[in-house]
């Protein structure tokens, strides 16, 4: 039959055994040069194997402790790492929230002050253009019109080539393929496109998703360029739907984005450095009555 141990047997023997050697098993913090040295006084007083077995032990709590030591200061470093990556992510947060913020703002400021000069540009030369123009050929009724009806390799070598303004030529090539994803008012008066829309346009004409960023410049873009043509606006459908940001054209608007009525008359070639300037000016516009 198998031995039955009594856990009272055991603790009696390991107190026999401290009693003996004169320890205190209780205590956390024992000397291992006082176990060594006991263990070395023991000599012959002990068999050979209980000696080894002693021995033996006092090394493993050695170790255990150094290892426990250890440990605790490897945990003491990563707490300091952790730390340390904490606060450096909260502020490269806040630096990155303030150059955003900075960047808008100075954005904003330039936008304004481009806005001005077109004005003052076009409004120059509005009546000289407009008489220009081909009998039977109407004049553009803002940028996003003039350019829409313009070759389109022309454009796109005017804003993306020379330059560098991907977003303009994005707004115009997303406004012309209104049919595919713009949403047609029921009664046929107007067309308008969401936010959602734009971003499948976006997808489609750049063959990826877009980023937020791309996606909120081409729709400030097309509110730049859209002059009265395109109206930002919010839609409700039913109490209960949330309100949402469209951007709208009346019918005769959008399809005449698709005429390419000056195809042909090369206005743009003497038109690069309007673009240039960093806004867009409508080479062709309605003369004010």
């Amino acid at each position: 039959m198998p031995r039955q141990t009594n856990p009272n047997d055991d603790t009696a023997t390991d107190q026999a055994l401290a009693d003996h050697l004169d320890m205190d098993i209780g205590q956390e913090n024992t000397n291992f040069e006082q176990l060594q040295s006991l263990v070395n006084d023991l000599d012959g007083d002990v068999s050979p194997l209980v000696s080894s077995v002693l021995e033996t032990l006092v090394a493993t709590i050695d170790d255990l402790h150094e290892r426990v030591t250890e440990l605790e200061a490897d945990l003491e470093r990563t707490h300091e790492v952790a730390t340390t990556a904490v606060g450096d992510a909260a502020t490269n947060d806040q630096r990155l929230d303030d150059l955003e913020a900075q960047q808008e703002t100075t954005r904003e400021v330039a936008k304004s002050a481009i806005a001005k000069a077109q004005q003052l540009e076009a409004d120059a030369d509005q009546q000289e253009d407009a008489e220009q123009l081909p009998e039977g050929i109407e004049p553009s009724s803002s940028p996003l019109d003039f350019f829409a009806n313009c070759r389109q390799s022309k454009v796109k070598t005017m804003f993306v080539e020379r330059s560098n303004r991907q977003n303009t030529y994005r707004a115009i090539s997303i406004a012309k393929r209104w049919p595919e994803f713009a949403t047609t008012r029921t009664d046929g008066s107007g067309v308008f496109m969401t936010k959602t829309d734009l971003q499948t346009a976006l997808t489609a004409e750049l063959g990826k998703e877009p980023h937020r960023q791309t996606i909120k410049r081409v729709w400030e873009t097309l509110v730049d360029i859209g002059g009265d043509d395109v109206v930002e606006k919010t839609r409700q459908v039913g109490r209960d739907q949330t309100q949402t940001e469209i951007l709208a054209m009346d019918m005769k608007t959008a399809e005449g984005l698709l005429e390419k009525r000056y195809i042909g008359l090369d206005l743009l070639e003497n038109s690069d450095h309007k673009a240039a300037t960093g806004g867009v000016t409508p080479v062709v516009v309605e003369s004010s009555p």
